[in-house]
């Protein structure tokens, strides 16, 4: 099994709480927007960290983290990218992507809205942890916790980390 704490827009602003939260991960996964190179390196020295650029996001950022991040965790084939849309209004760009690679779990940020849904259509779980940084137009600052056992993806938790 494997727990990941997942997050996105940070936005240069890392709480302090996320390495408690997180603790007992085994890995962290950032949506993009970062904000920083800084803040990726401190996640990326607490925990194995897999990530994606954002929109704001630098070079020192995107030289380092893709747009698109395709992988398998697991036997759950997942799709991690920043600006992507949600079941089934999926981005333009990303519409293909999904259909060619046929991922179970679909992750983008970048709306600053919780969301964790299931597409029918596609069979794919979507995430979308909200925001984890101070700046946005979300009130409350949230981050997911969840596990992958096998082909399971399972104990998905939604931490609130306060009003930003």
């Amino acid at each position: 099994m494997t727990r990941i704490g997942l997050m996105a827009d940070t936005h240069s602003y890392l709480d302090e709480a996320v390495f408690k939260h997180f603790e007992h991960c085994d890995e962290i996964w950032h949506a993009g927007d970062f904000g920083t190179i800084a803040l990726a390196e401190k996640l990326a020295a607490f925990k194995p960290l897999k990530g994606v650029y954002g929109n704001i996001d630098d070079l020192s950022i995107s030289s380092v983290y893709p747009e698109n991040l395709i992988f398998t965790c697991e036997e759950v084939k997942v799709f991690m990218t920043h600006i992507g849309g949600y079941p089934p209004n999926y981005n333009s760009r990303v519409k293909p992507l999904m259909l060619e690679h046929r991922p179970q779990l679909f992750i983008a940020g970048h709306s600053h809205i919780l969301k964790v849904m299931y597409d029918e259509k596609l069979q794919c779980l979507h995430m979308n942890p909200g925001a984890a940084g101070n700046q946005g137009w979300h009130k409350i600052r949230t981050i997911i916790r969840f596990a992958i056992d096998g082909s399971d993806i399972k104990n998905c938790e939604v931490i609130e980390l306060g009003k930003r």
